[in-house]
């Protein structure tokens, strides 16, 4: 299992990148937000050698203008992975499953040259997901014994604690393996 992390303006520009072999900084949310130490992050993490993934956590409504709004501020280099956070909102809402669907698609359409996948909790995706539509690949947040999330559908990114900040794991032989998936070879 290679280990890896997700970040966000709630973490240091300069976090800890030993022994990882990813991390996903969140990029932006809604059709404003965008994280404010998001090129620190990145450059933190190129500059380690770490496969780079990016999220967007969704909200309902203005599907296109969301993912256009992700995919302007993303930044663009092969072998980046594009990823959903979909789940409640601050209000107590969420996007629907079509919603949740229609914005992978359109993600992919705008960058069809990289994976873009789903991130979603236990609960979400076994009680509010009517679809299994997760794009190119799953990252199922179960706060478990690493790699060891309990759902039956296929995963390829595992985050299983919070504490003392988001921790995952990838379910690939090796970081080669992972970057030639994320390369899409």
């Amino acid at each position: 299992m290679l280990r890896g992390i997700d970040v966000s303006a709630y973490q240091p520009s300069s976090y800890d990148t030993d022994g990882l072999s990813f991390v996903f900084i969140k990029a932006t949310e809604g059709r404003s937000y965008t994280n404010p130490r998001l090129s620190a992050q990145t450059e933190r993490a190129r500059d380690a050698g770490l496969v780079v993934g990016f999220y967007h956590f969704l909200w309902p409504g203005n599907l296109t203008a969301q993912a256009e709004y992700f995919v302007s501020k993303a930044p663009e280099k092969r072998g980046d992975i594009l990823a959903v956070d979909w789940e409640t909102t601050g209000e107590g809402t969420h996007a629907s499953n079509a919603e949740k669907d229609r914005f992978i698609k359109k993600v992919k359409e705008l960058r069809p040259h990289h994976r873009v996948i789903l991130y979603a909790n236990r609960h979400f995706w076994l009680d509010v997901d009517t679809t299994s539509y997760a794009g190119d690949g799953l990252w199922i947040a179960d706060y478990v014994t690493a790699g060891k999330p309990r759902i039956q559908a296929k995963w390829r990114f595992h985050q299983y604690t919070d504490d003392p900040l988001d921790r995952n794991v990838a379910d690939f032989s090796s970081k080669t393996a992972l970057k030639g998936w994320a390369e899409g070879t």
